[in-house]
């Protein structure tokens, strides 16, 4: 099942994709793809509907992001053992954390609009990870029966804010518009391994990013077991799990976005996002 949110931003209606790839709504189930539509009965609720007795939403909505009221979002950094390296940063022990502020999560599509006087702006290719059990004191073993689904997002990074702006990564990784969610959420029962799932970026049609999870340094089930140790993972929280290589920062020379570039990216099974860039005034 593929839930999603269209509509204008800020008044986002839930739906549903139907397999032939319409927009069905889903108001008078529930209220919005949030973290109370995403327990385990609900989503069975839910996958219990026969699509075609929906109401049929015509044209092309916007899509916002495909989970509402996001509680927070946690971010896992140097995650995949090919980006480390194109960084020349050693392999981490533990999983490095950095939050993006919820007023950085903008629909899949939106534009992605530069800080004042960016030059760094960079892009990333992630997993989005959503919560539908509460999280506290898990195992590994069963971190994936807390998952409700998984979705694509695009970490933005302005990397002088980052790694020059003395303080913790969030700096570069929170402004507005700096990360694209969606554009819907596959629930979890459709995903047959979520270890073995390929990924791609493109700057103005060209490649950039080509990666697979099975590269992630620490796997979906070992980031969730670790953040429930630390904090109370809540439904409809959403992590975001790191990035495969080939993100400007690591270019030679380093390359960054620049007003008008587009960026499409997706994830296998999840789905594509397309953004324009734009320059804050």
């Amino acid at each position: 099942m593929k839930l999603l949110r269209y509509g204008a931003a800020g008044a986002e209606r839930p739906g549903l994709l139907d397999d032939d790839g319409h927009i069905r709504d889903l108001s008078d189930h529930i209220s919005d793809v949030n973290g109370a539509a995403l327990a385990r009965d609900k989503l069975a609720e839910l996958a219990a509907l026969d699509p075609a007795t929906l109401p049929l939403i015509s044209g092309n909505p916007r899509l916002g992001p495909c989970v509402g009221n996001i509680g927070k979002m946690p971010c896992i950094g140097l995650n995949y053992s090919d980006h480390a390296a194109e960084t020349g940063a050693e392999i981490p022990k533990h999983p490095i954390l950095f939050h993006k502020a919820t007023s950085a999560i903008s629909g899949p599509n939106d534009d992605v609009s530069m800080p004042r006087g960016s030059t760094h702006t960079d892009w990333e290719v992630e997993l989005g990870v959503v919560i539908g059990t509460a999280a506290k004191y898990v195992s590994t073993e069963e971190a994936l029966d807390y998952v409700a689904g998984y979705c694509v997002i695009n970490d933005v990074s302005e990397r002088h804010f980052q790694t020059q702006l003395t303080g913790q990564w969030t700096k570069g990784k929170s402004c507005d518009t700096f990360a694209p969610t969606g554009p819907w959420m596959v629930t979890a029962d459709e995903i047959d391994d979520v270890q073995n799932l390929s990924m791609h970026l493109d700057i103005n049609g060209t490649r950039r990013q080509t990666g697979n999870t099975s590269t992630m340094i620490f796997s979906v089930a070992e980031i969730i077991a670790h953040l429930s140790q630390l904090m109370t993972l809540h439904p409809g929280d959403v992590i975001s799990t790191g990035t495969p290589p080939g993100v400007g920062m690591g270019m030679t020379p380093p390359q960054y976005l620049a007003v008008g570039d587009e960026m499409s990216l997706s994830i296998q099974g999840l789905g594509t996002q397309t953004q324009r860039v734009t320059m804050d005034t």
